[in-house]
């Protein structure tokens, strides 16, 4: 009797359906979000606070003496990037904070910010950008921003991937964060982070290290969030679907290891003209010792 070896068979079909479920979640691995507030992202604190609009396209954010607000993403990531339109608070904002920023929400966690610090009527916002990293922070830089950003919207970026962190206002590098982690600094490569937003106050410290309060009869305070894009790599639980180079994880490729050369160019002119505050120009803070990649090139 002729004895037929179905195992062979069994294995190639077994190791066809592996195959596929690998190539379905690299698929899945990079997303380009829905632009609806209502599928990509739920409602963190004070719902009452929170008005989407009827598409979901848009959404603000109401700070009263009752309660802020503030959303995160429903799906964490590991590098992309982030872009978000927001219009801040018009008119006297002093005290008030609009976050809008990544984190890992982990007790040694990372995170990369971009805040906007109120100022009375008449005085400019200040956007001040920080990046914690295996839970170390005090890396904040101010700047001033170039138009009034409560006048219309803007765009809001981070570019995060293997090699650095870019801060981007309309698509103008404000601010970068290399990868020296081969000499030993610190950079957020391991946590996923979720993309998150909130109102809230601040008044202790925002505006003139906490000297101008909140003027609450000027209230309620609204700032406004739409056209977001999400380009990233969803966090499935193993770090080398999002730590490589490919057509999806595009962020990831060597052209987007440094800055081009008009990219340079505008970098340089913030830096120039607008920047107020930068932690590696403060001695006094660190007591001369500055930090170590204060010392490394920043592109």
């Amino acid at each position: 009797m002729t004895l037929i070896n179905r195992s062979k068979p069994f294995v190639l079909l077994v190791g066809f359906s592996i195959i596929s479920s690998l190539l379905l979640w690299v698929s899945q691995a990079s997303v380009v979000s829905s632009g609806d507030f209502n599928k990509d992202f739920f409602v963190t604190w004070s719902p009452t606070h929170v008005n989407t609009s009827n598409d979901g396209r848009s959404r603000t954010l109401k700070l009263d003496q009752e309660s802020g607000a503030s959303f995160s993403s429903i799906q964490t990531f590991l590098f992309g990037q982030i872009d978000m339109k927001i219009k801040l608070i018009r008119g006297s904002s002093q005290g008030t904070v609009v976050a809008y920023y990544m984190s890992s929400d982990q007790p040694n966690r990372d995170e990369i910010d971009f805040e906007f610090l109120g100022n009375v009527n008449g005085q400019p916002y200040i956007l001040q950008t920080n990046v914690y990293a295996e839970g170390l922070d005090n890396r904040e830089e101010r700047i001033h921003l170039w138009f009034d950003p409560a006048k219309d919207f803007h765009t809001y970026s981070i570019l995060w991937n293997i090699h650095q962190i870019v801060f981007m206002v309309d698509q103008i590098p404000i601010r970068l964060y290399r990868n020296h982690g081969e000499k030993g600094v610190a950079y957020p490569r391991l946590q996923p982070m979720s993309v998150q937003a909130s109102l809230w106050n601040g008044e202790s410290w925002a505006t003139r290290g906490g000297h101008d309060k909140i003027d609450w009869s000027k209230g309620p305070f609204v700032a406004s969030f739409g056209d977001y894009k999400i380009d990233a790599c969803i966090w499935i639980g193993n770090t080398s679907f999002c730590n490589g180079e490919s057509t999806e994880n595009w962020w990831n490729k060597n052209e987007f290891s440094s800055l081009t050369r008009v990219q340079k160019r505008w970098f340089k002119w913030v830096r120039k003209y607008h920047l107020i505050y930068d932690y590696c120009q403060d001695y006094g803070r660190f007591n001369n010792k500055l930090p170590k990649e204060c010392s490394l090139p920043k592109y």
